[in-house]
């Protein structure tokens, strides 16, 4: 079984943004594998894994666009366990949904993965599109916001939990598909496979010394866009970037009564 898992690098959340004219400043920023892509590569290394021990049934291979510094996070994917990367060049600040979604989909035809698992959406672009436009290109099935992950004893469908409004809604999809994952994907029980015998924390697993070690010699395959026949110009253009109001201080009221009154008179929503 071959999984295709994208891991876009990211802004640290726990920075403090910045704007400077009219974009976000990225100068020194540190970058992260977006958390939700990061989720991903767990879901698909828990999918290859035949037991507690580490052996493994399958290959996961990580894809990202970006600059040649991306490299970093295809390693960190690599020393979680993945087995090889691929970084497709671009400016993945300047990347629209429609240029990502049309890069993933032109390596899924060359790599023909059984499985493509991907984030829900990056924490920078919040878009919650490229998952969804791929299948759509690929002509593929696929379920978003999966917290819950069952691939069949024959690799020949995988049955996929939703998170919807009052509960979980479960759907089978034939393979090959397109699944992107939401945040309680990573929690103990939350994907099994037909190999069964793995126990697992809660969350993506850290990168061990000897992974480390292992991910410096995984081969990273270097792509560019136009080879894979797909333009860079964007469709979608960023006009500006302005920070929030600035959030005035709270007060503190004496009683209930003086709560109830101040909703009632200032903030007239009583």
């Amino acid at each position: 079984m071959k999984i295709l898992v994208t891991a876009k690098r990211v802004p640290d959340p726990e920075q403090k943004v910045k704007i400077k004219g009219d974009a976000v400043d990225l100068a020194g920023a540190n970058f992260v594998v977006n958390p939700f892509d990061e989720y991903a590569v767990e879901t698909a290394l828990r999918l290859t894994e035949k037991g507690s021990g580490g052996e493994r049934s399958g290959e996961v291979v990580v894809l990202s666009i970006g600059p040649k510094d991306a490299s970093q996070q295809v390693r960190s994917c690599l020393a979680m366990g993945a087995d090889r990367g691929i970084l497709v060049a671009g400016d993945d600040t300047a990347l629209d949904s429609e240029q990502v979604a049309r890069i993933v989909t032109a390596v899924v035809q060359k790599e023909k993965p059984t499985l493509v698992l991907m984030g829900k959406q990056t924490v920078d672009g919040d878009a919650n599109q490229v998952p969804q436009l791929v299948a759509g290109y690929l002509g593929l099935p696929q379920a978003c916001f999966a917290c819950d992950v069952e691939l069949a004893s024959d690799q020949a469908s995988v049955t996929v939990g939703r998170e919807v409004d009052g509960g979980t809604e479960f759907k089978k999809l034939p393979l090959p598909a397109v699944v992107s994952v939401d945040l309680r994907i990573v929690m103990p029980n939350a994907v099994r496979n037909a190999q069964g015998g793995a126990t697992y924390g809660d969350g993506p697993r850290y990168a061990s010394l000897k992974g480390i070690m292992a991910a410096k010699k995984k081969t990273i395959e270097e792509l560019d866009a136009a080879a894979l026949g797909v333009s860079l110009t964007p469709a979608v253009k960023t006009v500006g970037v302005e920070a929030p109001p600035e959030r005035k201080a709270g007060i503190k009221v004496e009683s209930v009564d003086q709560l109830i009154e101040k909703l009632r008179t200032e903030a007239k929503v009583l």
